[in-house]
């Protein structure tokens, strides 16, 4: 009777400690915070299409002078320049790649300097080229083409794959970087609320041969644009702050981009700033959100919120005067979702002696503007490039144009 007593006690004494090994530690239960109540607008300004009236419409700075280059272009986002004057487009509503060449020289792209050279690249959006092969990224697939002199593609193959779904963020930006490393940014699929995937909402960094990924930086809602100074450097990305958090939070945020960092998104903005309009159960820990935005990296610089920012490039030219030199240009899109309508223009990043950014100005502007109690829009700039005679272009993906801007000092 003993030894089955000893023996029942002991089964029970085993049962007990597997059982207690293999229960789940409970979740901290998060600390309250004070209700928060938020005012926002959706506001979209009445899209008009681009017609030749409108172009006395925008603004440059003095001694600038803005043209067009080529319309009927459709949904066209991103751009690349080769140094042979070949202009890369990528259509991401088409999906497709187009080669364009103002081969007269007339400062003109007609319909027969242009071809689509590769199609059913899903959500086609970011370029980059590297020895003689042509990488685009889409949605789910990092794309890899051998390029030919005449602008022409080999059937596209796939480099990478398998990255997060796209949600309300499909555009991606991609850039080599100088340490031969691919860099992809990969939005977050939803306003303001964390996700189980972690390669959603950062910079991710791919092995040359496309085999190996890391997350560099992680917290970025949607980091399209971004780069590396051409004299420092640093690395610089331009992050979309969530949405329907009023007028004037979060801001577009400006951030020097380092790998294992983190810079905040959903629940900071800005230098650390909380945000309010977020819940606290997702923070992991048992944490305040102010303890946790103290362990993020803040913004080197801000700009109005909802303008959307959506690409950007370093000037290395000489066209423009001495003070654009090392600069940077970034288009920002538009808002829809405030009370008075924020970006649809081409932002200049003035950067000082020290080559460290001091603001951000209106470059062209004069795309959306108010027509009595009604706001009117004709134009949602995309992508920005510096092309090989130093002037800039850009494009608007909503009516098809490509732009450009040279400097004329009055001549």
């Amino acid at each position: 009777m003993r030894r089955l007593f000893l023996t029942a006690l002991t089964a029970a004494l085993t049962v007990s400690a597997a059982g207690a090994q293999g229960v789940p530690a409970p979740r901290p239960i998060p600390p309250g915070e004070p209700p928060a109540t938020v005012t926002a607008t959706r506001n979209e300004p009445t899209p008009l299409e681009f017609t030749a009236d409108k172009l006395s419409r925008l603004k440059v700075p003095a001694g600038f002078e803005l043209k067009v280059m080529a319309t009927g272009l459709g949904n066209a986002r991103s751009l690349l320049v080769m140094s042979d004057g070949g202009i890369y487009l990528t259509r991401m509503k088409q999906s497709d790649l187009w080669y364009l060449k103002d081969v007269n020289g007339d400062g003109q792209i007609e319909a027969v300097e242009r071809k689509r050279v590769a199609q059913n690249l899903g959500t086609a959006h970011a370029m980059a080229v590297k020895d003689g092969k042509m990488y685009v990224a889409g949605e789910k697939n990092i794309w890899v083409m051998d390029m030919a002199k005449d602008g022409t593609m080999s059937v596209p193959r796939v480099f990478a794959t398998g990255f997060p779904d796209a949600g309300q963020h499909g555009a991606r930006g991609m850039h080599w970087g100088p340490d031969g490393y691919l860099y992809a940014a990969f939005g977050s699929p939803n306003n303001d609320a964390p996700t189980p995937n972690p390669e959603d909402a950062t910079l991710l960094r791919i092995s040359p041969d496309g085999k190996s990924r890391e997350v560099y930086s992680r917290g970025l809602r949607h980091t399209i644009g971004f780069g590396w100074h051409p004299v420092t450097g640093v690395l610089y990305g331009w992050d979309q702050g969530s949405d329907w958090h009023g007028d004037n939070i979060p801001p577009e945020e400006m951030n020097v981009l380092e790998r294992g960092k983190n810079y905040g998104w959903p629940f900071c903005y800005g230098d650390k700033q909380p945000d309010p309009y977020v819940n606290v159960s997702g923070i992991p820990g048992q944490i305040t959100k102010a303890e946790y935005c103290a362990g993020t990296v803040g913004s080197v610089l801000n700009n109005t919120a909802h303008a959307a920012a959506i690409d950007m490039t370093f000037y290395t030219a000489g066209q423009f005067p001495a003070e654009y030199k090392n600069s940077a240009f970034v288009a920002f899109r538009g808002s829809w979702n405030r009370s008075e309508p924020s970006g649809y223009y081409i932002g200049h990043v003035a950067f000082d002696a020290n080559n460290q950014p001091t603001g951000v100005t209106p470059f062209v502007s004069g795309f959306v503007y108010q027509d009595g109690d009604v706001w009117k829009q004709f134009g949602r700039v995309a992508g920005v490039a510096q092309y090989t005679d130093g002037s800039l272009l850009f494009t608007d993906d909503q009516s098809g144009v490509l732009y450009r801007v040279l400097y004329t000092g009055g001549k």
